[in-house]
């Protein structure tokens, strides 16, 4: 068994502009590189008994993603773009997410561990090889080397999926990375953001997404937005002062799943003898961090919470114009804090702490409104249902957005700890069932502002 240490980024995450045509190969090629050698650690660091096992029927065997990863990469990268007739066809479908629920996956005649790594080897060097003779430009799957930063995306996801599922898995401590930076001050714990229009969504970034398309402006009222995520220290109060027995704080589909889950407390935590709260992070047991954004909790779980505090879960326009919104220039950001590319001093990103980082731990990345941590940290919840942006294009195929619209999906925002840069921007969605917390998720709270905050927020302007 084999223990590894994550590493910091050493590629900009997304393409600068400006690049030539052999540049973007160079960028490319090192974002494919970075994205395989996280896929090798995660899957490395256990043993082939874990590799095919199901550590929990809400994932896959860790053996199933990895091979997944190849498939998509030999289906866009080495046929479609290259134009190369497949290499294993006959098994597409073992690895095609919407033929088989992932309890049923630990069931199908998966390829071996060993037949996994030279499957995904074989493809990659097919995949360079189409990244050296496509001339990225032509038609849009390939311009801008579109298709690649999908891939590189894609397999990055699945690495989030795989450390949750290394979060499930039974056993000693195999992952281990740095602790992350210390608190910071916390300033107000809330923020005001005034009435007004804003840009949501982007038609500009070149590997983003289609349901993060087309950019298009929305007004909102004013409100007031928590300046970071709830904390673990505050949700041990809800739970104290009985919120999970409360029926009050919960929505008549929150309260009917509590009660059949039997929910108590987030995912991963116990109590000792003496009411002090424990959790399991990645096999290892430890008291739980009141100053760290809570993490594991579910959409129900959440928006009790908000009802307990007097407030409620924002909407998503509402967190990404806290999140993008430049009040002095009237422009959308990329990143909460600007356009340049995310650094260990912006957020908490890519596996490089296993962990949240505490409240305050990075000024640097705040938005232009003061509102902190909105990038890494912890997936959050919002109150918004799954739905396409007016205007909204399938590109380059409808089963990655278009067939989850509607349904009681809940948007997620910002990305986690276990977020890849090369996976996340300010205009990026998330959406996942009100129930899951298994995922690295957690929440802030919003509210409809006051007369007297919107007027004060008034004063000076004409």
């Amino acid at each position: 068994m084999t223990e590894i240490t994550a590493a910091a980024p050493t590629v900009p995450a997304q393409p600068p502009a400006g690049l030539g045509v052999e540049e973007l190969r160079v960028h490319v090629a090192g974002l494919l590189e970075r994205s395989r050698a996280r896929s090798t650690a995660l899957t490395e660091a256990v043993d082939e008994a874990d590799l095919v096992a199901q550590h929990s029927p809400l994932m896959s065997p860790l053996v199933w993603d990895l091979a997944h990863i190849g498939s998509q990469e030999e289906l866009w990268l080495v046929r479609d773009v290259g134009g190369r007739e497949p290499l294993r066809p006959e098994i597409d479908g073992l690895y095609d997410a919407f033929q088989h629920s992932r309890a049923s996956r630990v069931d199908l005649p998966l390829l071996t561990p060993p037949q996994t790594r030279s499957y995904v080897a074989e493809v990659r060097d097919k995949a360079l090889d189409a990244l050296e003779r496509s001339p990225l430009a032509g038609r849009r799957l390939v311009d801008q080397a579109f298709a690649f930063g999908m891939i590189v995306q894609h397999e990055q996801q699945h690495d989030e999926t795989m450390l949750a599922t290394h979060q499930l898995r039974a056993g000693a401590q195999v992952l281990h990375a740095d602790p992350p930076p210390a608190a910071g001050p916390r300033g107000p714990r809330e923020v005001l953001i005034p009435a007004g229009r804003f840009v949501q969504g982007t038609s500009t970034e070149p590997w983003a997404l289609d349901n993060e398309r087309p950019a298009h402006p929305v007004a909102l009222p004013a409100f007031v937005i928590d300046a970071y995520p709830v904390t673990n220290g505050e949700y041990a109060e809800f739970i104290a002062a009985g919120g999970y027995d409360d029926r009050r704080w919960w929505s008549e589909a929150g309260w009917k799943h509590r009660t059949e889950a039997g929910l108590v407390a987030p995912q991963f935590w116990e109590r000792d003898g003496s009411g002090s709260w424990w959790r399991r992070r990645f096999g290892v047991l430890e008291r739980v961090p009141a100053d760290e954004p809570v993490v594991h909790v579910c959409f129900h779980e959440a928006a009790a919470y908000a009802a307990w505090v007097g407030k409620r879960l924002p909407t998503e326009p509402e967190w990404e114009k806290a999140a993008r919104h430049d009040p002095a220039t009237g422009r959308s950001r990329r990143y909460p804090w600007g356009d340049e590319e995310p650094t260990a001093v912006h957020a908490n990103l890519g596996q490089r702490h296993l962990q949240p980082a505490p409240v305050g731990a990075y000024p640097r990345g705040a938005s232009a409104y003061g509102v902190h941590q909105m990038l890494g940290e912890v997936w959050e919840w919002t109150s918004s249902g799954w739905e396409p942006y007016p205007g909204f294009e399938v590109f380059p195929y409808p089963e990655y957005s278009q067939v989850f619209f509607g349904g009681d999906y809940r948007v997620l925002r910002g990305g986690s700890f276990g977020t890849d840069a090369s996976a996340i921007r300010a205009t990026f969605r998330n959406w996942d069932h009100p129930i899951r917390r298994q995922i690295f998720s957690g929440f802030r709270c919003a509210r409809d502002a006051t007369p007297g905050e919107i007027g004060e927020s008034t004063v000076g302007r004409h």
